[in-house]
């Protein structure tokens, strides 16, 4: 991970992970210590009856040596392979746990499962090179910050990292060959909201030991904040495209009205469609080009990603949701001109739900920035009603870490957006959609775009054809008069059937 990674990550991380000083309230719980026999029924019950008690912090004190570390110090920390948990065993797996310091203060508990009982992963110094910095003292009981897990996902016979968790309930996965990018969370609560979000925390991981040359590997986490506790099984298999399988039970503290279920972060700083202001010598900055949904009713929907000047929340109402992710769609390294950050090699992530998940919204939330080291751009879940206190709340998905989603629109897509002036008050909008559909001229005979622009006024409107790049070029103007926003719609329709999927753009200036 080179130093914008970590300190595009860190930032997420600044400012909720420092915790109000207090005892440590240590996981003390049957099934749950070291020596017992696990069971996610324990952690269910645990996590439970933790819900009921009221939120106690985590000690975060950390020695003055590790207090103030900045973030070429912290790196320089760094854990010895030969220390790997079953590194030595050909599990096909390997964990690293990651030291305590910089903005990773708070301490979570590491146990793996072994034969079905827990075994603590006790802390030790001698399991990290510290460089230039004072090492603690042997006896030292500091803790881990979280675990970098290995697998032998872009060569057979080499270990490369393919997950990390690390830093409130965020954790990042990549698929073979990939560089890492968008980032998950356990829990999100009330993300956006004026009294400011709440972070919820893994405090604890309990981890299987898989067979020899596994495939899958399994982890189990207790999360903990002010509002809820939560118990999550996690199933990890690394690969052309990784995915985790997440189950998780929610237990609400108190009433929570806004809650975020299957959480991703990502960055946008500019652009095809968004370069105001842009003085920089690359052709874009992001991690995600796009929100992909596909809706309870089976519609396909794109939504372009944008750097705001202010704050946009925007919600996409639905019921039993298909599937939604951020998507990095231009895998071209000229689409970005940067070969050390490569962009092009970031994952898309993909959301798939298991069973029903009700009423309520898909949540796009893009904050501005000036700075690519900051993770700008949510979106999760939203369910209609309030989380209540005293209950438990169950979800299941499959978060899908890859090039390009296994499920894809059986239709053109939208290839790119570009958004320029038309005349001195007017916005000119071309959406190039691509697809096989545009390989032949005749194929363009009866499809037509449908647009809705609100407020605002639509004009110029034009359909042409590239076959040699079997793109159909939709454009269009926007006259927003005195409006400061406008939320527009395009498909392209024959038959009376959609032959795109939906391109979806709110315009502010």
């Amino acid at each position: 991970m080179n130093r914008r990674d970590f300190l595009k990550f860190a930032s997420i991380a600044a400012g909720v992970l420092a915790s109000p000083q207090g005892a440590r309230a240590a996981i003390d719980a049957p099934g749950l210590k070291e020596g017992e026999v696990f069971s996610r029924d324990k952690l269910l019950e645990y996590a439970r009856n933790l819900a009921k008690a009221p939120y106690q912090a985590p000690d975060a004190t950390l020695p003055s040596s590790l207090q103030n570390l900045d973030y070429e110090q912290y790196v320089s920390i760094r854990f010895r392979p030969d220390r790997g948990i079953w590194s030595q065993d050909h599990r096909g797996f390997v964990i690293e746990p990651l030291h305590r310091g910089f903005i990773y203060a708070t301490p979570v508990d590491l146990f793996t499962v072994e034969d079905g009982r827990v075994l603590i992963v006790p802390y030790e110094p001698a399991m990290f090179d510290f460089g230039k910095i004072a090492a603690p003292p042997p006896d030292s009981k500091l803790g881990f910050s979280g675990f970098r897990l290995k697998a032998p996902i872009d060569m057979p016979d080499r270990l490369d990292d393919f997950a990390i968790f690390q830093g409130a309930s965020y954790f990042r996965a990549i698929a073979k060959n990939q560089v890492y990018g968008a980032a998950a969370r356990g829990l999100a609560i009330n993300t956006g909201e004026a009294s400011g979000e709440e972070f919820p925390a893994f405090r604890a991981f309990w981890i299987e030991r898989p067979p020899q040359n596994a495939e899958n590997l399994v982890v189990h986490a207790l999360l903990d904040s002010e509002a809820a506790t939560g118990a999550f099984h996690l199933t990890l298999h690394p690969g052309e495209i990784t995915t985790i399988d997440v189950e998780t039970t929610i237990f609400p503290r108190a009433k929570i009205e806004h809650v975020g279920i299957a959480p991703l972060n990502s960055m946008y700083l500019f652009g095809s469609n968004d370069r105001k202001g842009v003085d920089d010598v690359r052709v874009a900055v992001h991690g995600s080009s796009g929100l992909q949904m596909l809706s309870g009713g089976g519609e396909w929907i794109w939504r372009p990603l944008q750097n705001p000047e202010t704050l946009q929340i925007s919600a996409f109402v639905d019921k039993t949701p298909r599937g939604f992710g951020l998507l990095q769609r231009n895998r071209d390294p000229a689409d970005y001109e940067d070969s050390r950050h490569r962009y092009e090699m970031q994952p898309s992530v993909w959301i798939t739900p298991k069973g029903d998940w009700g009423e309520g919204s898909i949540q796009l939330v893009e904050i501005p920035t000036d700075q690519e080291i900051h993770d700008n751009i949510i979106t999760y879940w939203r369910p209609k009603d309030a989380l209540e206190a005293g209950k438990d709340y169950s979800f299941a998905y499959r978060t899908n870490w890859c090039w390009t989603p296994a499920e894809r629109p059986p239709m053109v897509l939208v290839h790119e957006t570009r958004v320029g002036a038309l005349g001195s008050k007017r916005r000119l909008f071309v959406i190039d959609f691509q697809g096989d559909l545009f390989a032949n001229a005749d194929n363009l005979n009866g499809v037509t775009p449908e647009i809705t622009v609100n407020p605002g006024k639509l004009s110029d409107v034009s359909l042409t054809l590239e076959t040699e790049r079997r793109i159909g070029r939709l454009s269009f103007g926007l006259d927003p008069s005195s409006e400061t926003y406008s939320e527009m719609r395009a498909v392209l329709v024959k038959d009376g059937k959609p032959v795109s999927e939906t391109w979806l753009y709110r315009w502010t200036p």
